[in-house]
């Protein structure tokens, strides 16, 4: 093959792994990253087939630059990790909305055919029911809450992507993803977060201490490997007929409690839980319907107890 794909945030987690789907299966891909937070380590920089545009969606000019010649645009550029939303909402909305409004108006140039948008299952938070469907009421409790800057800024980019970009192209598909995980899925996310401080207690060498959790330990999640991921959405994008809102995720649901148990199992260091304040907005379930994409043949196959020690396993190497 010989077309280009642009991936926006393509040296970070999700999407240097969907970097490397993409070369896997022939394509040659440019990637759009500031480096702010993605890593160029993530990325295989001496691949013929990969190019690198070192720059800010928010900078139309950058964008429309990479975008000259590719015939799809995967936009995954975000600033992600709850504690984020809170601390830099401003960030996160400006890279968020100017970063799609930029794209919309790449999708515009001749050669682009597609758009993979990456949004979130933010954009509808607390749900009328679960498992919940692509058809889910969109909302944002309350503007006030600076937690809400990230789930803003992905239901204005679906807005964008369907609304302002869609015209000029041959299909729009929007990606909501859930609980994905995986090695190098950075450190703010619940994961990596319960492996640092139990490793913090292995290394103290006490059985006095408590892992401290946010909540009661009853939420409960899905969690998806980065490996179901991508072969989720690299049958999105080899699917003609897929186009719309799709859903991406796991059925196996864990408590935050059971993950916590799992990973201090891995790591051979069991202590008390101690409940700390949730952050406030945080929903108590999320459990995708998968039923849209199952309808095309995605079956998710890597269970948590099979995915998770690999990760845990990154992140006791990573802190030493």
């Amino acid at each position: 093959m010989n077309d280009m794909h642009l991936v926006t945030g393509g040296a970070g987690f999700v999407g240097s792994a969907l970097v490397h789907m993409l070369l896997r299966r022939g394509h040659g891909v440019r990637v759009l990253d500031d480096f702010s937070r993605g890593r160029r380590g993530r990325l295989d920089m001496t691949h013929d087939r990969l190019h690198l545009v070192d720059g800010d969606v928010r900078c139309g000019d950058t964008v429309l630059t990479a975008a000259d010649g590719c015939t799809a645009i995967w936009h995954f550029a975000a600033v992600n990790g709850t504690r984020f939303f809170y601390e830099r909402p401003a960030e996160v909305l400006t890279v968020a909305v100017d970063g799609m409004m930029n794209v919309a108006r790449a999708c515009a140039m001749p050669s682009v055919r597609h758009l993979f948008l990456a949004s979130s299952s933010e954009v509808y938070q607390t749900p009328s029911q679960v498992p919940t469907p692509e058809t889910e009421i969109l909302k944002i409790p309350d503007p006030l809450n600076p937690r809400y800057s990230y789930a803003g800024g992905k239901l204005i980019s679906e807005l964008v992507a369907l609304h302002c970009a869609a015209d000029a192209l041959e299909r729009v598909v929007i990606i909501r993803p859930h609980n994905i995980y995986g090695p190098d899925m950075g450190h703010e996310h619940v994961i990596p977060d319960l492996c640092r401080k139990v490793m913090a207690l292995k290394t103290a060498e006490t059985r006095e201490g408590s892992l401290s959790i946010k909540g009661d330990g009853g939420q409960k999640r899905a969690f998806m490997h980065i490996d179901d991921f991508c072969r989720a959405v690299a049958l999105l994008h080899e699917t003609p007929g897929a186009h719309g809102i799709y859903h991406v995720g796991s059925n196996e649901v864990v408590t935050i409690a059971d993950l916590a148990h799992m990973i201090m199992d891995i790591l051979g260091h069991r202590v008390p839980l101690q409940a700390e304040d949730a952050p406030a907005g945080e929903t108590r379930i999320r459990l995708a319907d998968i039923s849209k994409i199952g309808a095309l043949g995605f079956r998710p196959r890597i269970s948590l107890r099979d995915g998770l020690p690999d990760v845990v396993e990154w992140y006791r190497a990573f802190h030493g």
